[in-house]
């Protein structure tokens, strides 16, 4: 049996669009089932905490389950590479921050393009750092920090998390701001970088707020300076770095991604039932008390601001020389 061609040319258009129709469908009936979203670090910690209050929320407003899935290793890109592998539904998203910016400069080795391979959602938090040092330090602000720092060239110890982590980095930015070499002693993590840093075993460290705050208001460390773009609520009389330096911005964030090629509908979705939390009251109380701020953005200024990140920090990974296999 033979088509007439214009019968046959209608069909042919009809099937040409049913993929798009499929997808446009899916959009508006999710979420139908529970949705993952996975997080690159343990259990019980700050992202893991921070994650279970959004998440919470987030399967209030949408009606279905969020479930927390963590999936730690190779310094979180286990989870990356997992929702790279997932299918582009919306039914697995993705906690990634200023840590996976930084790897992409650092790791020679990745099997994805973080850039390409993920989309951004919408912003969380923001994890504002602290440069503090021990009260031994003669220098009580980040001004006389650099003036002692240049009278002894490579003699003053500035701790971190481990290299190639986020308080590393936020300490080469400064060294290179400032024109100083203060020399670098990377632990296994903030716990024994902080006990170190108590017993005056290293001077100066570059640490999230919530971790020091409590050690700066017994006096057990002297807080210089904010290392974010404004005061923190927190610490009212502590200026910022950018006070002495112009432009020095380091703190720590953390985004939500879904695999490219997701339904803008659906990211559009994510984006405003996240942001409504982050404005809701309680869920902003809760935040502050576990030291973070709400990043709220649109999806536009979020691939804005990662893109700038992406390029300050793969300056500073290059000046620094990391590399981390």
């Amino acid at each position: 049996m033979k088509l007439p061609r214009r019968n046959f040319l209608h069909l042919a258009a009809g099937a040409a669009a049913l993929p798009a129709m499929s997808r446009l469908a899916g959009a508006q009936a999710y979420p139908s089932r529970p949705v993952r979203w996975i997080v690159g670090f343990p259990p019980g910690g700050g992202a893991d905490t921070v994650a279970r209050i959004i998440g919470s929320w987030l399967s209030e407003r949408l009606g279905q389950q969020v479930i927390i899935e963590n999936r730690p290793g190779w310094g979180t890109n286990i989870a990356v590479q997992a929702v790279v592998n997932s299918p582009p539904d919306g039914y697995t998203l993705l906690w990634f921050g200023l840590g996976n910016v930084l790897n992409v400069s650092m790791f020679s080795n990745l099997p994805f393009d973080l850039r390409r391979d993920i989309a951004p959602v919408c912003g969380l938090v923001a994890y504002p750092m602290v440069l503090v040092a021990h009260p031994s330090v003669p220098a009580k602000t980040v001004a006389e920090l650099i003036a002692y720092a240049k009278a002894a060239p490579g003699k003053v110890s500035m701790a971190s998390f481990g290299s190639g982590t986020v308080s590393h980095l936020a300490g080469e930015l400064f060294n290179t701001m400032a024109g100083i070499n203060m020399v670098h002693v990377p632990y296994r993590g903030s716990a024994p970088m902080m006990t170190d840093l108590l017993a005056g075993q290293v001077q100066v460290a570059f640490d999230v707020m919530v971790t020091s705050l409590p050690h700066v208001r017994t006096g057990a460390l002297r807080a210089l300076a904010v290392a974010g773009i404004q005061r923190f609520e927190m610490l009212p009389g502590v200026p910022t770095i950018a006070e002495t330096l112009a432009g020095y911005d380091a703190r720590t964030w953390a985004a939500v991604g879904v695999p490219a090629g997701t339904p803008s509908e659906i990211i559009a979705r994510l984006n405003r039932e996240i942001n409504a939390g982050l404005a809701d009251p309680t869920i902003r109380e809760r935040l502050a008390q576990l030291g973070t701020i709400p990043m709220i953005f649109t999806v536009p200024q979020l691939g804005d601001y990662i893109a700038a990140e992406f390029e300050k920090w793969a300056e500073v990974v290059k000046v620094a020389n990391i590399k981390v296999e």
